[in-house]
């Protein structure tokens, strides 16, 4: 028989957690073989363990969303597969989700109906989104590469977006200088242009935006 592809779970809810460990282990092709409970964990998780063929990553984690999680991880084992997991159907992240590396993403309130079917697409290398959004996203992002036009457009830097998170989780401008190793008139500077790019006022704003976008949960 052949071995039950190796599966790395990230989310920063143990009951989530849980739960979706259930609905994998009891496939006999897969099996959840180490637990994360932020984006920078799982990446450690995924050094310390070569032999993973699947990570799926929440998208709101703290320390590191999954989007960022799922970067590097494509930058340091471009041979695993990755899976984002969201509690948002958002067009915008489905996209940022195949730059990143990831075949797709399957809403948690869908996860017991179509989770496994998203794994086994993904270990196949084959994108994957929900039944429902499937057909109009994978066909304009198919015909936009066909005809070379561009995806739809970033909003924000990734490091704007690194510091949105930060923001919106309530840390000061010198805590985020200090946890990117960046000064805290940068950390503002960014901010600035956040606000601008965005259209919103203050801080208030940008936490709602993070929530909406998916970068943090409400």
């Amino acid at each position: 028989m052949t071995a039950p592809a190796r599966i790395l779970l990230a989310d920063d809810h143990a009951l989530v957690r849980s739960g979706v460990r259930l609905i994998l282990d009891a496939e006999p092709d897969l099996a959840v073989v180490a637990e994360a409970d932020d984006g920078a964990d799982a990446v450690l998780r995924a050094r310390e363990d070569p032999g993973l063929d699947l990570a799926i990553l929440d998208i709101a984690m703290p320390r590191q969303t999954g989007l960022q999680a799922a970067r590097d991880l494509s930058r340091l084992r471009p041979g695993l597969r990755i899976l984002m997991l969201t509690m948002y159907d958002n067009e915008q992240y489905f996209f940022e989700a195949l730059r990143a590396g990831a075949s797709g993403y399957v809403p948690k309130s869908v996860a017991d109906r179509d989770l496994v079917e998203a794994c086994r697409a993904a270990l196949r290398d084959e994108p994957f989104i929900y039944p429902g959004a499937e057909t109009t996203l994978i066909r304009t992002y198919l015909d936009r590469a066909r005809t070379g036009e561009d995806l739809p457009a970033r909003p924000i830097t990734e490091r704007e977006e690194e510091i949105l998170k930060l923001v919106a989780e309530g840390h000061t401008s010198k805590e985020i200088g200090d946890l990117l190793v960046i000064s805290a008139k940068t950390v503002e500077r960014h901010r600035a242009n956040l606000l601008q790019k965005l259209g919103l006022r203050d801080r208030l704003e940008l936490t709602r935006y993070a929530i909406r976008v998916g970068l943090i949960e409400p």
